[in-house]
């Protein structure tokens, strides 16, 4: 049941990597939260950068086409210990930012540790930890791959700190 006065709010949350980017797409209103869809945009590590790139950016366009969310969120990428596999993870990361800025969405970042937070209560959670807390948060969510699930809490970290600045603006207009 959704709040009264509470229109609702789609978040896409997005998990970036070259791989697989995943996608999850809720809908908020208020602290109620509706599992809309989910999946993974995977690319070919024998294709090169740019298409790959290309693949994600496609995907992403269409996953916003078909499923027109409100809002966006995205996580910061961690340091690799491998120079190149970073710098190919952050024209990933660049791509998944860069999609729904052009279609005129608001982008929010956010930390692993903080998603983890948001989901778990803890930031340091492991990924079956997220994925169950993902599962009991959204009834009915399907969670065919694990970046899937991350991109799920990613839009429901965002949902909470939505919620978090919508009290903080009314408490500093009081």
């Amino acid at each position: 049941m959704r709040p009264v006065g509470q229109a609702p709010v789609r978040v896409l949350g997005i998990d970036p990597g070259l791989t697989h980017t995943g996608w999850g797409l809720i809908e908020s209103a208020g602290s109620h939260l509706r599992y809309i869809a989910a999946g993974a945009v995977s690319t070919s590590a024998g294709d090169e950068l740019a298409h790959r790139l290309v693949q994600i950016h496609n995907a992403l366009s269409h996953i916003i086409g078909e499923w027109t969310p409100d809002e966006a969120a995205i996580e910061h990428t961690y340091v690799n210990k491998n120079p190149a596999a970073a710098l190919k993870l952050g024209q990933a990361r660049g791509v998944a930012l860069l999609v729904p800025a052009l279609a005129g969405l608001p982008v929010a970042e956010y930390q692993a540790m903080e998603v983890k937070r948001a989901v778990v209560g803890t930031g340091h959670a492991d990924k079956i930890q997220v994925q169950d807390m993902v599962k009991r948060l959204l009834p009915g969510a399907v969670l065919k791959r694990a970046d899937a699930a991350d991109a799920l809490a990613i839009a429901i970290c965002h949902a909470h700190h939505r919620g978090t600045r919508s009290v903080l603006a009314r408490l500093m207009q009081a």
